[in-house]
């Protein structure tokens, strides 16, 4: 797992960080695109510096790979990085979950997050809704680096539905597993919700990027 650096941003930076980002989580660029800093400074209007720093920022989070010889490119997604990504998420966010609702959280942005998903008017605002619903759920677990350790897979476990759902749409199961959590967490039912949690997060990886025989974890 790699770690984004900290500290504040300036903000031509974080405009280019965040429109390269949103456009590699839309689908927009895809795995292995080459990101070349004169072509982005020119379409964003900025000197290559806000450019390169950003790229960097996004090398951190592990959505852009920075190569000597190469430069940057975007991540590309194998099995073996989806399943990395994924066992992080089995591991943790099932057991945030169960602590958000032993705080009695009420869920609201999560519900929220649903209603936008289910209003999209495209796959990458219901992308952006998807992630917020995650989010929505394990933030008030109570521990603030369970968090964002949560937090630093997030664009990474994004990149990879990104590259699943454009090969094979799943919008309608999901969304329907998504209901099934959230009506688990508002009853109260913490071990139900962890493990309707834990299955939804487990067959996306293994539907989408199904392992080898003999090599299952």
């Amino acid at each position: 797992m790699t770690f984004a650096a900290t500290g504040p941003i300036p903000s031509r930076t974080q405009y280019v960080l965040e429109a390269v980002k949103r456009a590699i989580l839309t689908g927009r660029l895809m795995p292995g695109q080459a990101l070349v800093e004169t072509e982005l400074a020119a379409q964003f209007g900025v000197s290559k510096t806000p450019v390169r720093e950003a790229l960097k920022t996004l090398a951190g989070t592990g959505l852009v790979v920075m190569s000597q010889y190469k430069g940057a490119t975007v991540r590309m997604v194998d099995a073996q990085m989806a399943h990395e990504v994924y066992d992080v998420r089995l591991l943790l966010e099932p057991e945030a979950l169960r602590r958000s609702i032993a705080r009695g959280d009420g869920f609201d942005e999560a519900a929220g997050a649903l209603r936008r998903a289910a209003t999209a008017d495209d796959a990458a605002e219901r992308s952006l809704a998807n992630r917020e619903f995650h989010r929505a759920l394990y933030l008030p677990c109570g521990n603030p680096l369970l968090g964002r350790m949560l937090d630093e897979v997030r664009d990474q476990a994004a990149l990879v539905s990104a590259v699943a759902w454009a090969a094979q749409p799943s919008w309608e199961k999901e969304a329907a597993e998504h209901q099934e959590i959230l009506r688990l967490a508002l009853a109260g039912d913490a071990d139900g919700a962890a493990g309707a949690l834990h299955a939804h997060i487990a067959e996306f990886v293994r539907r989408a990027f199904p392992e080898p025989e003999g090599e299952s974890r």
